[in-house]
């Protein structure tokens, strides 16, 4: 490999050299433990680069007063991080998918998205509550969360519930704090994915089904995100790629992209699978209080490429900011068709006047 701009190198007791390479990562627990689990894959096939982790806080761990749909900033958990990569201080940074923006800053780009985790969303009940559903909770029992998207949903799938995003934010561990020791809240919505890497399945009393609330886009994936012009970081992480993945949520974002770029201020929702060589996306919008919604599901074929084309060809091309060299460029292409032809669908039956309500509404507040 070779060396670059701001690289770093060091010798070990045998007088062997060593590249570095430092990781960018938020400073929360959980941020830890996705950062780590990244660097082991990458130290397992790169026995030889000596990796650094460097953690700072973002301006979304700083605002933990404001619900996330009220501050508005795209890059809320990104920008800090994006400017250590630009000033050469890390060489990539390791992200949750859904904290990345559809559009990333010149320069950037996603160099791998890992194989997903549960992407679906999960509950975790108040101690008092255990062994309960939400259908088995009394009447007007407060649900925590501050999602637009889980709340809108789940107060047409629940209506018996009482959905609130007072105090909802914080790290995992502040969250599960607060519901444990004081009685705010009968059960939250958390992302089930974040609970397993945290080791707490344990506190998972319920995943939430698709026809009860559809998941974020990118929930569930660890993204790198790298320099575009770093051809060597570029292809050291490529590795990493998980195509299945990459192929659903470059469909994800092409939907979010095309339909709004309001990512997590506006009720918008998905569900993805690939299966025998077909790639299907669910996609939906909401109203805040989930009355009025618009939901549709179309296919495509992401099959390899019946002329031959070798997957280690090189397709440079970004799409929705994520680079995927090694992943045939025709069926990144049919995944992200897929996402606008579904956003068009969904805008033509009405979807930008239900996301343009939501939005006001929710500025409003």
């Amino acid at each position: 490999m070779t060396g670059q701009t701001g690289s770093k190198s060091l010798q070990d007791g045998n007088g062997k050299v060593h590249r570095v390479i430092r990781i960018g990562t938020r400073k929360s627990q959980l941020a830890r433990i996705q950062t780590d689990s990244v660097a082991e894959k990458l130290k397992e096939l790169y026995p030889d680069v000596h990796l650094e982790i460097v953690a700072m806080s973002t301006t979304g761990d700083k605002i933990l007063d404001t619900a996330l749909s009220k501050i508005g900033e795209k890059s809320l958990f990104t920008k800090e991080l994006e400017n250590a990569l630009e000033r050469n201080e890390v060489d990539l940074v390791v992200h949750s998918l859904k904290d990345l923006p559809t559009s990333l800053p010149p320069g950037f780009t996603i160099g791998a998205v890992l194989k997903r985790e549960n992407p679906h969303d999960a509950v975790v009940l108040h101690p008092k509550n255990a062994g309960k559903t939400l259908d088995a909770l009394p009447a007007h029992s407060v649900i925590g969360t501050s999602s637009l998207r889980r709340a809108a949903q789940l107060k047409k799938r629940f209506p018996h519930l009482d959905f609130n995003s007072r105090s909802q934010r914080g790290n995992l561990n502040t969250r599960l704090k607060k519901l444990d020791e004081k009685e705010d809240f009968a059960a939250i919505i958390l992302a089930a994915a974040g609970l397993r890497r945290m080791g707490w399945d344990n506190r998972i009393s319920q995943i939430l089904e698709p026809e009860d609330c559809m998941y974020a886009v990118g929930q569930g994936a660890l993204a790198v995100e790298v320099r575009a012009k770093d051809a060597d970081i570029l292809e050291m992480v490529s590795v990493l790629h998980d195509p299945d993945t990459v192929l659903r949520c470059i469909a994800e974002r092409a939907f979010l992209k095309h339909l709004s770029e309001g990512g997590c201020s506006v009720p918008v929702a998905v569900h993805t699978k690939v299966k025998d060589s077909q790639l299907y996306l669910t996609g939906a919008v909401y109203s805040l209080d989930g009355s009025d919604s618009l939901k549709e599901t179309m296919q495509t074929s992401v099959a390899a490429p019946a002329d031959g084309q070798s997957p280690d060809e090189v397709d440079e091309c970004a799409r929705v900011g994520v680079t995927a060299n090694k992943i045939p460029g025709e069926a990144q292409d049919r995944a992200e068709r897929l996402g606008v032809d579904l956003a068009k669908l969904l805008l033509s039956k009405g979807a930008k006047e239900i996301l343009t309500v939501a939005r006001q509404l929710n500025d409003a507040r």
